[in-house]
């Protein structure tokens, strides 16, 4: 596809998340809609990691989370089974949604099916566009948010959070393990101690 079309793309996704009610703030103090600032992060981290993909998977790897407050965990049962099915219709919703917008900037149906099967999360581990995603959100995770979860958890114990490091660590590539422990990712400081415990023992 042209530039002009991955652009219009790129750009409706921008302004999709641009409506995000929820606000957060960047290490520069500056304010942010939440999933526009996560989409960023998202971008950033791909291109620091495989800066040669192509454009239908930039695209996607910027709405993997595409409206994500549109699809509450509150409309769904509070125990593991209502978790689960949050997830697989948050993907379908992330999903479809980007087909939408990628469709409104030009982009043909094998374009718009690859974005499905690769943010829907459709064969992880054999679909290599599924395993970017989710390499790239995994390596977001460590370097953007993990403190702030594990702040948000204090009533988890060390067990529970090796499992949780574990679980990250078994989603990823090895290119993007390798790519984790070279420097390239900026690891939560308080928290290398219990990586490296996590890691050692996995």
């Amino acid at each position: 596809m042209s530039q002009q079309a991955y652009e219009k793309a790129r750009d409706l996704i921008d302004q999709a998340n641009s409506e995000d009610p929820n606000t957060v703030t960047d290490a520069e103090n500056r304010e942010w809609p939440k999933e526009l600032l996560y989409s960023h992060y998202m971008s950033d981290m791909l291109q620091r990691f495989a800066p040669e993909t192509d454009e239908v998977m930039k695209l996607a790897i910027r709405a993997q989370h595409i409206q994500r407050w549109k699809s509450a965990r509150s409309d769904y049962p509070m125990d593991r089974k209502g978790y689960h099915q949050w997830r697989t219709a948050l993907y379908t919703f992330h999903a479809n949604t980007l087909a939408q917008l990628m469709a409104l900037a030009g982009y043909d149906e094998a374009s718009l099916e690859r974005v499905k099967q690769a943010v829907g999360k459709k064969a992880l581990k054999s679909n290599p566009d599924t395993q970017l995603v989710e390499d790239i959100a995994a390596l977001v995770f460590i370097e953007h948010y993990l403190l702030a979860f594990a702040t948000k958890h204090s009533e988890y114990d060390e067990a529970k959070w090796i499992d949780i490091i574990q679980k990250t660590w078994r989603k990823m590539s090895e290119p993007a393990q390798q790519f984790a422990l070279s420097g390239s990712v900026n690891l939560p400081e308080p928290l290398v101690p219990l990586i490296q415990k996590a890691l050692s023992s996995d």
